[in-house]
């Protein structure tokens, strides 16, 4: 059985933050679980996934996974090394508030229709931002209430994140592909490797990827690492060292790269968070 350990950040009427980590221990699907309230659930760091009924939903930090109150699942480990996940429950009133009407359930419940949905990388530093000061004892409440907010408006967006419109089976595929990627992120995949691994030609994995990703495989690699530098960042002090592990031909190119997506250098980043 897995174990977990969960510790609360912040908890006020209007939202309730808690870091979850699972050691993955089970790799089979767990006994059946609910939700007591939705949550909207940002991996960090790993892979798992998540079985409601028949469908299947891989949670990765590309994604913000919709936990809906009163919903039976069950979680698995198909990759070793756990995950790590930040957990953030609002208030049913803010949520549905927040969330466009196109994204609700119809009913009573503040339920999402779709399992996920894709967030951009100003929203994973927003994670690890809330995350490490709050950790840290550097965020006040009403700055960690704020930022909150804004995470899931962000995470919500039509401009900021993506939900695939695409069959089932392009989605599984694509799950395939999201997959291998994890198993190794240092690894320099080509396209063939992962086309071998997933069971497709080459070509089509490219076009059915682009279809439900909107983005290619390539870049969605890269954010897979880049998030994973976010989450290793409070315990790494050699950054050169760090880049060189995720799989970056330098440090300057790891440097550019992290910039480019969330705004500020790693060594930025660092000093604005305390860490260093």
């Amino acid at each position: 059985m897995s174990q977990f350990s969960c510790q609360t950040l912040l908890d006020t009427s209007t939202a309730s933050l808690r870091d979850v980590v699972c050691d993955g221990a089970c790799r089979g699907k767990s006994g059946e679980e609910c939700s007591h309230r939705t949550s909207l659930v940002y991996p960090y760091r790993g892979v798992f996934m998540r079985h409601v009924g028949k469908a299947d939903t891989v949670a990765e930090s590309n994604q913000v996974i919709f936990f809906n109150r009163s919903e039976d699942y069950r979680v698995s480990h198909p990759i070793e090394g756990g995950d790590a996940c930040l957990d953030v429950q609002v208030d049913e009133a803010i949520l549905c508030e927040l969330a466009p009407k196109e994204q609700l359930r119809s009913g009573a419940l503040a339920a999402f229709k779709r399992p996920r949905r894709r967030i951009d990388p100003r929203a994973q530093a927003l994670v690890a931002l809330l995350r490490y000061s709050l950790r840290r004892g550097i965020a006040e409440t009403l700055e960690a209430e704020t930022l909150t907010l804004t995470l899931i408006r962000r995470s919500l967006g039509e401009r900021t994140s993506h939900s695939a419109a695409t069959t089932y089976g392009r989605e599984k595929l694509v799950d395939r592909a999201k997959l291998v990627l994890s198993t190794d992120l240092a690894r320099r995949w080509t396209l063939a490797e992962v086309a071998t691994e997933v069971g497709v030609s080459p070509v089509y994995l490219t076009q059915v990827f682009q279809q439900v990703e909107a983005m290619p495989l390539y870049r969605y690699q890269l954010r897979l690492r880049l998030a994973r530098a976010l989450d290793l960042l409070g315990s790494c002090p050699d950054l050169t060292a760090l880049g060189l592990d995720l799989g970056f031909s330098s440090h300057s190119h790891f440097s550019a790269s992290f910039k480019q997506a969330y705004g500020r250098t790693p060594a930025e980043f660092q000093r604005a968070l305390h860490l260093r």
